[in-house]
């Protein structure tokens, strides 16, 4: 039996699941749908991406990617992050303006994997890039090096395929060392880090960058 191919007005975006200009608030019934919706979209990615983990590594025994992680965006932080950017809080609004409600992060061994998975998620069936930002070739003023993709991907449900941003973040492990530890410090600290401390993880940063270029000649 064959299957009916999806019209495109069958496709929907997340933005027709809620209510448009209804007021976020994190404990109802439409905030929770919400965030299974893109904990959804999650699994579609992470199975993707972890297929072709499996298919360089099996096929053509290479390391392509280390590992993967993933997160949903805590509500105090989407709270908090509508509010630094002044953006009234509706759920069409959030759904718009946060991109990151929705994270994975790649981690690869060498730098030279980030740009070729890059390409391999340009290539992905059904995933559609929407922004990217190269923090590798130019990194961050604070030494923060990482490569960032918006995409959109499409979950199935039962009724209805619906389109979900997810935010992709491509780097080598010495990268994610760095950012894991300086995000703990600078992010979570009661105070801010002084000037001197800033230089100092930028110096740090420095020095994993020539590190991260030592290892790809050595490979």
């Amino acid at each position: 039996m064959k299957h009916k191919k999806k019209k495109a007005s069958d496709l929907i975006k997340i933005e027709n699941f809620i209510d448009y200009d209804q007021k976020v608030q994190m404990e109802n019934k439409t905030f929770q749908n919400l965030m299974f919706i893109y904990s959804l979209a999650i699994r579609e990615l992470e199975t993707k991406i972890g297929i072709l983990k499996d298919e360089f590594k099996v096929l053509y025994n290479y390391d392509l990617i280390d590992h993967v992680d993933s997160r949903i965006k805590e509500p105090k932080s989407i709270e908090n992050k509508m509010k630094k950017r002044k953006i009234q809080p509706s759920y069409i609004n959030m759904i718009e303006s946060i991109n990151d409600i929705a994270g994975i992060r790649i981690v690869c061994p060498l730098k030279k994997d980030i740009f070729s998975t890059k390409e391999l998620i340009h290539r992905l069936p059904d995933v559609k890039v929407l922004k990217e930002k190269d923090y590798i070739t130019k990194p961050k003023k604070s030494g923060y090096a990482s490569y960032h993709m918006i995409v959109e991907v499409p979950v199935t449900l039962s009724k209805q395929t619906i389109y979900v941003k997810v935010e992709i973040q491509i780097r080598t492990i010495a990268m994610d060392f760095w950012a894991t530890l300086e995000h703990k410090v600078k992010y979570k600290a009661d105070e801010e880090i002084s000037k001197q401390e800033a230089r100092e993880w930028v110096n740090c940063a420095k020095i994993i960058n020539k590190l991260d270029n030592k290892m790809m000649l050595l490979n």
